[in-house]
């Protein structure tokens, strides 16, 4: 999982999932469902500070760990 954020006024402005798991289609039928949550959590909460998608756990952790480490580099 590789998170990118976008950074404006030292607010999160935009969150892209550059990379993760889409190897079968449970995996894509998963993160389809999780990350437009993942990333709308993370623009109203501006922190990596968020809920698990319920049936999502792996996607929602491997998404938080990278979304704190892009925090941290943005010094947020």
């Amino acid at each position: 999982m590789q998170v990118q954020i976008t950074v404006s006024g030292g607010q999160v402005t935009d969150v892209e999932v550059l990379e993760y798991p889409d190897d079968d289609g449970r995996d894509r039928q998963i993160n389809a469902r999780a990350l437009p949550i993942l990333v709308s959590e993370t623009l109203d909460a501006q922190s990596a500070d968020i809920d698990v998608v319920s049936g999502a756990t792996y996607t929602s952790e491997g998404y938080t760990s990278s979304l704190q480490s892009a925090l941290d580099q943005a010094g947020l």
